[in-house]
């Protein structure tokens, strides 16, 4: 194997692992559809094998515990169900699929899959990766930056878009010694108490790179 193509795998590995630390974050927060979106993105460019099964069992398995949440509970049954059919289908890769507990996460939606108001004497399951439950203060930049969007589009609606493209201004720092972006989005995602002035000040500093980026684009 070439050094391109283990730097590309490295690279995609990298990726996969930051769309499960932020989906299993946002899922432990209670946040399950918002769950779905670093999960789907990472598994839509799959085909098949242990990593396609993986996410595609974690994204049915927020949509079941979103569905039972809101109490659509034919809904929660039929998610529940694929949950368990793909988290199932590892196998005896269950254990290893990227540090996943992976049967935790199965037996709570053969519970939904049973009886779905089971959401309402029981709380889901946090997902432990390498034995640990996931929370915002435990996730890299690059996992922050994917869970970021899809936590304000939960808990602020309208400034998803915003989150969005300071996310995108948060790579382009990488790099640069600047990391303005990168901290606000951790306080973002890190304190509760204070989203909406982070949220706030990202708005302004996104407002103010639009502005350059107009004033350039009018010089020629």
């Amino acid at each position: 194997m070439s050094d391109r193509r283990t730097d590309v795998d490295r690279d995609v590995n990298a990726d996969r692992d930051a769309a499960l630390a932020a989906g299993a974050a946002l899922f432990n927060a209670g946040h399950a559809l918002a769950a779905h979106d670093p999960w789907e993105a990472a598994w839509l460019p799959l085909d098949s094998g242990p990593d396609e099964r993986l996410f595609h069992g974690l994204i049915a398995a927020a949509a079941a515990t979103h569905h039972a949440t809101e109490r659509n509970w034919s809904g929660a049954v039929g998610c529940a169900e694929n949950a368990v059919r793909y988290l199932g289908a590892l196998g005896d890769e269950a254990d290893a699929a990227r540090g996943v507990d992976a049967r935790t996460v199965r037996d709570w939606c053969r519970r939904l899959a049973a009886d779905p108001e089971v959401i309402e004497r029981a709380s889901p399951p946090e997902i432990r990766v390498d034995g640990a439950p996931l929370g915002f203060d435990d996730l890299d930049l690059s996992a922050t930056l994917l869970a970021a969007p899809a936590l304000a589009e939960a808990v602020a609606p309208g400034t998803e878009a915003t989150v969005e493209e300071a996310a995108s201004l948060a790579r382009a720092e990488r790099g640069t010694g600047r990391t303005t972006f990168a901290e606000l989005l951790f306080a973002f995602c890190r304190d509760p108490s204070s989203r909406p002035q982070v949220a706030a000040r990202l708005a302004d500093h996104v407002e103010r790179e639009r502005r350059k980026r107009r004033d350039v684009e009018g010089l020629f």
